[in-house]
């Protein structure tokens, strides 16, 4: 079956759109009408006249994209592709911990459940996080549920006193400083670009730090030509496209999320012939959750 054919011919049947993670395969990025980071999909989304979003990445992507166009259908095509960093969090104990920092604003990484994001002030992505924390007038902020994150944006603005939720990526957790002691032995040349949710001693020693999309726009605007990138390299195919020239090594052997990788053209394809798997929030839920990504959305 030529599948990519049959994706772009249910795409007009349906009215839809596809949008891809930057850390999905390269053939499903190659299909997508969008392709981004949490922040920019979550833009995209929220503006799409189509009937339909088929979210080709994790579940609280697709969530989010709901939360965001409630009137619209959208799909998950791989319906178990979690994230066990948002699964580390949940509502009724970050009830509790409201309710011992009274005085705290809740900043909740888009990495979280629809739930969370109901119990949460404003949302953030990695791209903004900082600007995040700075438009809130609260002293005292928790974050979460990256701890990693959370303690790179704590240094950025020591104003703050935050309380961190003990959350984490475990693909970008894995960094260690050994790693970056090899690539740089290996790659002397090379300038390092890594992802914020990687560990504090990791980030670091970091020549730039930022979302994927802030990667991808550091290494393309650089005049270097040799890079070790330090986050899931599904990044690599974007990288790739726009600078062909130039050369990327990653950070650590494997640096994949599984979850990421559940999403195939075969399960796509399927997706929009089925109609599959439709995600659906009850309508509180998409009230009060709403109100976190709509603050973040107008973050400037």
């Amino acid at each position: 079956m030529d599948y990519v054919k049959e994706i772009l011919r249910l795409k007009e049947e349906r009215n839809a759109i596809i949008v891809a993670h930057l850390y999905q395969d390269g053939e499903i990025q190659d299909i997508a009408d969008m392709v981004g980071d949490s922040f920019e999909l979550s833009r995209y989304c929220a503006t799409t006249d189509k009937d339909v979003i088929v979210f080709c990445g994790v579940h609280f992507m697709a969530e989010s994209a709901k939360i965001l166009s409630p009137g619209k259908t959208v799909l998950l095509p791989a319906i178990e592709a979690g994230c066990p960093m948002a699964d580390m969090a949940n509502a009724e104990d970050l009830r509790k911990l409201k309710a011992k920092y009274p005085e705290a604003a809740v900043v909740c990484y888009v990495n979280t459940t629809a739930a969370v994001k109901a119990e949460s002030d404003i949302c953030c992505t990695s791209s903004i996080a900082e600007k995040v924390v700075r438009s809130v007038p609260n002293k005292q902020i928790i974050f979460l549920p990256d701890r990693n994150l959370g303690q790179y944006v704590a240094k950025q603005v020591p104003e703050k006193e935050f309380i961190f939720w003990p959350g984490f990526c475990p693909t970008h957790n894995a960094l260690s400083v050994m790693h970056v002691k090899e690539a740089r032995e290996a790659y002397p040349d090379a300038v390092l670009a890594i992802h914020p949710e990687a560990p504090p001693e990791v980030v670091d020693l970091a020549d730039f730090v930022g979302s994927t999309k802030q990667i991808i726009d550091f290494c393309t605007q650089s005049d270097k030509q040799e890079f070790i990138i330090g986050t899931e390299e599904g990044i690599l195919h974007q990288l790739k496209k726009k600078n062909p020239d130039k050369k990327f090594h990653m950070l650590k052997y494997r640096f994949i999320c599984p979850n990421m990788k559940k999403t195939t053209m075969e399960i796509l394809y399927t997706a929009l012939k089925d109609m599959k798997h439709e995600i659906t929030l009850d309508p509180e839920t998409i009230r009060k959750a709403s109100l976190s990504l709509e603050r973040m959305l107008s973050v400037k």
